[in-house]
């Protein structure tokens, strides 16, 4: 458990690429694990809005083939 109340994760990625990740976030000023919840936040909130697209769109089909 991490000090913010969240639980830790482990993620396996190779040092060289782990340390420059480290430094390309120090740049942009943010840390690596804001960077990773970020990211994994936009990935879910687009996959969200497609499954509510996709289901929106199959109620419309079902309404048109009733109503043919």
């Amino acid at each position: 458990m991490t000090t913010k109340g969240t639980p830790g994760r482990m993620v396996r990625i190779d040092d060289e690429t782990w340390a420059e990740y480290g430094q390309l976030c120090d740049e942009e000023g943010t840390s690596r694990g804001d960077d990773l919840r970020r990211h994994a936040k936009r990935r879910v909130a687009a996959w969200k809005r497609k499954k509510a697209a996709e289901t929106a769109d199959l109620a419309r089909r079902r309404l048109s083939a009733d109503s043919d």
